[in-house]
C-alpha cells in the first residue's frame, strides 16, 4: 500500500498475513474502480506510473519494521478515506448511486481497518 519491504520482528507472521490481505483487497478494489469508470462510459488509466505521479500517497522504501509499516498504512488509509469522502459527495450530487455505494463500502471497510491497526499500535 504505502511501503515496500518486508516486516520483521515479534509480529512478523501476523503482520505478513495482514499486509497480504491488504494487498489482495487493493487489487480487487483497483479492478472494481476500473470497471465502475468503464460503466460510466470513461476509460481508466492503464499505467501505474501515471497513478504514482498523481497519488497523494507516496511510496516508502525499505521498511522492515512492522510497527513503522503499520503507521504508514494508517496514514495511507486516512488519506484515502478523505479522498473517498470527496468522491462520495460528488457522486451524491450527481445522483450516481453506483459510485456512492462503492465509496460507502470502501469507507466503512477502511474505517474499521484504521480502528484495528490503531489498536495494534497501542499495544
Amino acid at each position: 500500500m504505502a511501503f515496500t519491504g518486508t516486516s520483521r520482528g515479534k509480529n512478523f507472521f501476523e503482520l505478513h498475513l495482514k499486509f497480504e490481505e491488504l494487498y489482495n483487497d487493493l487489487l480487487l478494489k483497483i479492478d472494481e474502480v476500473a470497471e465502475r469508470i468503464l460503466t460510466l462510459g470513461y476509460t481508466p488509466e492503464h499505467n501505474y506510473s501515471k497513478y504514482a505521479k498523481h497519488s497523494a500517497i507516496k511510496e516508502s522504501e525499505k521498511i522492515s519494521d512492522g510497527t513503522e509499516a503499520v503507521r504508514l498504512i494508517l496514514d495511507a488509509f486516512k488519506s484515502v478515506i478523505i479522498l473517498q469522502r470527496e468522491i462520495l459527495a460528488l457522486s451524491a450530487d450527481a445522483n450516481d448511486e453506483g459510485t456512492n455505494a462503492l465509496m460507502s463500502d470502501y469507507i466503512r471497510f477502511q474505517e474499521k481497518q484504521v480502528w484495528m491497526y490503531s489498536a495494534f499500535l497501542k499495544n
